[in-house]
């Protein structure tokens, strides 16, 4: 399988969107799935979603796009964790 692109966005780019691409990639590396990761502010994610499989926001993305968009905020909370993380990668390895 080849590796994953997936676009981690929160408000800065910065804060919540490190936690979650963290958590993230441990869960995938755990399951043998390898991802290549960036990091984006909410008003960059239009230019920044080229070649991205998989886009995880902890914030509202008032955007239409192509690319399938996971709340992560739940990563963060930790309520509903495992489900978030299962959907994420069932999305990926599609």
């Amino acid at each position: 399988m080849s590796k994953k692109h997936v676009l981690f966005v929160c408000a800065t780019g910065i804060a919540t969107s490190t936690v979650v691409a963290e958590k993230v990639t441990q869960y995938c590396r755990e399951k043998g799935l390898e991802i290549e990761y960036h990091q984006s502010n909410v008003a960059s994610v239009p230019k920044n979603c080229n070649g991205i499989d998989l886009i995880i926001s902890t914030t509202n993305i008032p955007y239409k796009l192509d690319v399938p968009v996971i709340r992560g905020l739940n990563l963060l909370t930790g309520i509903g964790e495992d489900d978030t993380l299962k959907k994420i990668y069932d999305i990926l390895i599609k």
